[in-house]
């Protein structure tokens, strides 16, 4: 008898995507991502009230099935008959199904305050969906399992999926990145966000929170001894976040709302123990002339420069750090070797022995950017002293004077075809690398095309470069060429170019008017 042949399981997302599709003419296609994330948040939440509820009648307590208590001592959201995806389900082919959505939505964050100013408003009403194709729509979602995997972040992948798909459109400056998994798991095992404070300056979808709480979960600790804090500028992307964190349980302060982590900061006197932050890369004009000049977060610094943002993040997360604090980030490789007051300021950074490590990554990790990105650690206790991480206590040495270059271009694996992860194994030998570096009794070495250990020295007579080519040895490729500095060399000339030329055109209008022509 032959075999019959099976198609291969779609993924979530693209069973998603196939049905949000179907929205086409009626919703603009920058819109999927809201309409699906409050769906699948609907269907989310309501599995894990159905799963309790189960637990509830097996245990012989079916009279408390309809007490709320017995679902928030357990972290899950009670909800009423019209906020279940049952109800939803059920009338998915009826005219006011728009309105019966947001009632669920809006019912649920009214008896859940840990979930305020996190769900659409009304949103689904004044879509004017088609009713045909959101119902078409619904039956997909109730054909997804959101419990099967535990493990997985299923709101930021769907989140992360949707922005890929809409990259172009949407356009890569607005600063709406969901940080792959992978890049998150590396910078918790780096960082080990243990107990204290973690904080987000550019907090997004709250996927580092969601990944550092697993970190916590798998290192057999309790998430009761971590506070979050974070802040996120777009009030869609906030109401994500919150959604994101409420229904996993994560208590978290995210401020009273969205905004401009310089110009309102909400966490002004924060001190915190671990900083993981994803930033949006090269913001421009990012700040008023005058404004922020005397900002007291860049106190023993040069200002960072009006047009580029990447060193305001960075002295954003140096003055929140705690004084053992350690900060785990990424930023554009540009931001290692740049001129003027970035010069000034990573020369501080390296003299007041903050930098710690420098991590150069593949290309190809993020769905909306194709760039190579850097991954900096700071820490403000570099020097020896006894750590725990869970069980395990550590002995570390003074590496005060020193800092580790890593160059993982040749590390991880394919990722739905065009993209890059790294795998377990990747993540591990990054890991213990860097700890065996920071520890007395490791046996640490530099590696060629991996690794290397910098003296301040050396670095002073690279004239205070980060870029990682310039320290570790290569054998096997030719890197006499340092592409990076030279890209950066490249770009600032560029610009001298068009500032140079932009001075000419305004003299040459000046000329022109002097003789009286009106141009």
């Amino acid at each position: 008898m032959a075999k019959k042949k099976t198609e291969k399981a779609k993924s979530i997302e693209e069973s998603l995507w196939q049905a949000c599709d179907k929205l086409r003419g009626s919703v603009e296609p920058s819109e999927y991502k809201h309409v699906v994330l409050g769906l699948i948040f609907l269907k989310f939440t309501s599995d894990k009230f159905e799963k309790r509820r189960k637990e509830l009648i097996e245990e012989g307590k079916e009279k408390y099935v309809e007490m709320k208590d017995f679902y928030t001592m357990k972290n899950v959201f009670f909800l009423d008959p019209i906020s279940r995806w049952s109800y939803i389900s059920k009338n998915a082919k009826q005219d006011d199904i728009a309105i019966k959505i947001d009632t669920a939505l809006h019912t649920i964050e009214k008896n859940n305050p840990s979930l305020q100013g996190a769900l659409p408003d009304n949103y689904f009403s004044r879509l004017g969906l088609d009713k045909a194709k959101l119902a078409s729509l619904l039956d997909k979602i109730n054909e997804i399992d959101t419990l099967k995997d535990a493990d997985q972040d299923i709101v930021g992948r769907v989140y992360e999926y949707f922005l890929s798909k809409f990259a172009l459109k949407e356009g890569k400056g607005k600063g709406e990145f969901y940080t792959p998994k992978s890049i998150v798991n590396l910078i918790a095992e780096l960082i080990e966000p243990y107990k204290g404070i973690i904080y987000d300056p550019a907090c997004g979808s709250g996927g580092m929170f969601v990944q550092s709480i697993k970190f916590i979960e798998s290192h057999n600790g309790s998430k009761k001894e971590i506070s979050i804090y974070g802040q996120e500028y777009t009030n869609t992307t906030y109401k994500l976040a919150k959604m994101n964190l409420a229904i996993r349980g994560i208590a978290a302060n995210l401020g009273d709302k969205a905004a401009d982590t310089f110009a309102q900061d909400q966490h002004k006197d924060l001190k915190a123990d671990y900083i993981m932050a994803n930033p949006p890369f090269n913001q421009k004009d990012w700040r008023g002339a005058d404004e922020l000049i005397d900002d007291p977060r860049w106190k023993g610094y040069e200002v960072p420069p009006k047009s580029n943002a990447n060193y305001g993040w960075i002295l954003n997360m140096v003055s929140k750090l705690s004084e053992n604090g350690v900060a785990g980030f990424i930023l554009a490789n540009g931001a290692l070797s740049g001129g003027g007051e970035e010069y000034k300021i990573r020369r501080k950074l390296i003299e007041n022995n903050l930098v710690e490590a420098i991590v150069i990554l593949p290309q190809n990790m993020f769905y909306t950017t194709n760039i190579s990105v850097t991954l900096w650690i700071l820490n403000k206790n570099k020097k020896a002293d006894t750590r725990s991480i869970g069980e395990e206590s550590r002995n570390y040495r003074n590496r005060e004077e020193e800092v580790l270059f890593l160059d993982l271009r040749l590390i991880g694996e394919p990722f739905e075809k065009k993209f890059i992860q790294f795998g377990k194994g990747d993540i591990y030998k990054v890991a213990s690398t860097y700890h065996n570096w920071q520890q007395t009794d490791s046996k640490y070495e530099d590696i060629p095309e991996f690794c290397y250990s910098a003296t301040k020295d050396e670095i002073t007579k690279k004239d205070f470069s980060l870029v990682p080519s310039k320290y570790i040895e290569f054998i096997n490729r030719d890197e006499n060429i340092d592409f990076d500095s030279k890209m950066t060399e490249l770009q600032n000339e560029l610009s001298q170019l068009l500032h140079e030329e932009e001075q000419s055109r305004k003299e040459l209008l000046d000329v022109f008017k002097e003789l009286g022509y009106e141009i």
